[in-house]
C-alpha cells in the first residue's frame, strides 16, 4: 500500500476514467444520461455502477469519498453538505426508532445542542458523561437501547484526546458501535479505524480543505462491525428502496450489504432523502486542499507546539489546554496515538474577566477573529459566546468552557509573528 502522502495525492482517481484529466474535473452536472432503459433500469437498482443523479451521487465528489475512504482505512465514504450534516447523519442513522448513545460534554457546540436537544424530538436520546475514558462511568450508561458511543477523537476546544482502543472493546463486547469525530487531528495525525472505531465523521471544512473556503462533511465506515447483531432494527427491515417487488425480491440493509450496510444506508436513505449534498465544486476544493494535507498539518502542529509551550510562560496566562505539550495526564495516550501530534488547535485560559477576554480578541491583528480551525490562516475565537454558545451552562462548565477561555487554530504564519501578535494583545488587554 502507499504512503499516506502518496494517497493523499492519487487514491481513490484514474485520469483514464476521466478523459486522462490530471487534476478531477469539476462535473458541474445535476445529472447523467441514463444510456438506454435496460441501464437506466440496472442503474436505478444498484446493480451496476454509475451516475445517474448528483443527488446521490457525482464523480467529482466520488473521487473524495473514495479518496477519504482510502486515507482513513475505510470501506467507503459519502461526502455531505457540512461537517454537522456528517455527525447528525451518523447519529440518525445508527439512533433510528428510540436508540440511546453514550456521548462526553467535552464536544463540539453543536453536537452537544444535537445530542441533548434537537435529536430528542426525533425519538434518539443521549447519556452524557463528564469523561468519556472512564470505562466504568461509560459502562453505567449501557442500556438495552444503547446504539453507539459518539466522541471526538481530539476534543474542542480542550484538547483531549480519546482512549479509543480499550472504549472500542468495552462498545463491541455489548454489541454498541463506536462513532467519532476525526476532524481536528485529520487522517494524516490519526486513523481511528485501526484502533477499533467503527464510523469516522468529519467536518472536511477544516483541516482537510485546509484554506476555509469550503464547506463539507464526510462519513466513513470501517465494514468491520455486525450491523445485524440484533440492536439495530432498521438494518434487517426489509425495506422497498433496495428491493425489487415487481420480482418478488425483498431486501433488509443487513442482507444486502452486510458490513457495508451502514455506509450504503447513509447515502440511500439519508443522503437521498436529506438532501445534504456537497457541491462538487466544494468536493474539488477538497481535493486539493488534501494533497498538502501532511505538509500543512506537520508545519501547524510545530507552530502549534511552540506557541503553547510560550503561553504556559506567558503573564495573565493561568492554564493551557494542548495535550501535545508532553507534560500532561495524557502523556501516553498522545505517545501511543499522536506520534506526529495531536492538530493545531489549542486553548487557554486568562486571569480578569470576560471583558479582558475580549480587548485580547479585538487587540490581536493578526489573528483573524473566525469560528473556524484547520485554515491556512491563524484563527481566534472565545468559545463560550461563540461556537458553544448553544451548550447549556452546566455542560460548558463540564467541558471547560468559561467565559475565560480562548481558542485558538494555529495556521501557516510565521510562529514568531503568531507570538508576537499574542504578546501584544494580552498585554494591551490588561
Amino acid at each position: 500500500m502507499s504512503k499516506f502522502a502518496t494517497q493523499a495525492i492519487h487514491a481513490g482517481y484514474d485520469p483514464e476514467d476521466h478523459d486522462h484529466a490530471a487534476v478531477p474535473p469539476v462535473y458541474a452536472s445535476a445529472a447523467f444520461d441514463l444510456g438506454d432503459a435496460a441501464r437506466g433500469d440496472a442503474l436505478a437498482a444498484g446493480d451496476i455502477d454509475g451516475f445517474e443523479y448528483s443527488r446521490v451521487a457525482n464523480p467529482t465528489v466520488d473521487a473524495l469519498e473514495r479518496r477519504l475512504a482510502a486515507l482513513e482505512g475505510g470501506i467507503g465514504a459519502v461526502a455531505v453538505g457540512s461537517g454537522m450534516a456528517a455527525v447528525t447523519y451518523a447519529l440518525m442513522c445508527v439512533g433510528e426508532g428510540g436508540g440511546r448513545i453514550i456521548a462526553p460534554y467535552d464536544l463540539y457546540g453543536a453536537s452537544v445542542d444535537a445530542l441533548g436537544d434537537f435529536l430528542p424530538q426525533f425519538g434518539i436520546h443521549a447519556d452524557f458523561v463528564n469523561d468519556i475514558n472512564d470505562l466504568d462511568e461509560v459502562a453505567s450508561k449501557i442500556g438495552p437501547d444503547t446504539r453507539a458511543i459518539f466522541a471526538e477523537t481530539v476534543a474542542n476546544p480542550s484538547t483531549e484526546v480519546l482512549d479509543i482502543e480499550p472504549l472500542a472493546d468495552l462498545a463491541h463486547e455489548h454489541g454498541i458501535a463506536v462513532i467519532v469525530d476525526n476532524t481536528v487531528p485529520t487522517p494524516y495525525l490519526l486513523r481511528p479505524i485501526e484502533h477499533g472505531a467503527d464510523v469516522v465523521v468529519h467536518s472536511t471544512t477544516k483541516g482537510i480543505t485546509g484554506h476555509g473556503n469550503a464547506i463539507g462533511g464526510a462519513v466513513i465506515s470501517g465494514g468491520s462491525f455486525d450491523w445485524a447483531n440484533g440492536r439495530f432494527p432498521q438494518f434487517t427491515a426489509r425495506q422497498q428502496v433496495i428491493s425489487d417487488d415487481r420480482a418478488g425480491e425483498w431486501h433488509s440493509f443487513a442482507e444486502k450489504f452486510g458490513k457495508a450496510a451502514f455506509i450504503k444506508r447513509i447515502r440511500i436513505k439519508y443522503l437521498r432523502t436529506f438532501g445534504a449534498v456537497q457541491s462538487p465544486f466544494n468536493a474539488y476544493l477538497s481535493l486539493v486542499g488534501l494533497e498538502t494535507l501532511p505538509q500543512r498539518v506537520s508545519q501547524q502542529v510545530a507552530s502549534a507546539t511552540r506557541i503553547a509551550e510560550h503561553l504556559t510562560r506567558t503573564p495573565h496566562v493561568v492554564k493551557v489546554n494542548y495535550s501535545g505539550l508532553g507534560n500532561t495526564p495524557q502523556f501516553e495516550l498522545v505517545r501511543k496515538y499522536f506520534p506526529n501530534g495531536i492538530g493545531q488547535i489549542l486553548s487557554f485560559l486568562v486571569d480578569g474577566s470576560a471583558d479582558n477576554v475580549r480587548h485580547i480578541i479585538d487587540g490581536a491583528k493578526l489573528f483573524s477573529y473566525v469560528p473556524n480551525i484547520g485554515d491556512a490562516r491563524s484563527l481566534i475565537v472565545d468559545p463560550a459566546h461563540i461556537t458553544h454558545r448553544e451548550v447549556p451552562m452546566e455542560a460548558r462548565i463540564a467541558a471547560g468552557v468559561t467565559d475565560n477561555l480562548i481558542r485558538l487554530s494555529i495556521g501557516l504564519e510565521d510562529p514568531d509573528d503568531l507570538i508576537a501578535d499574542l504578546d501584544q494583545a494580552i498585554a494591551g488587554a490588561y
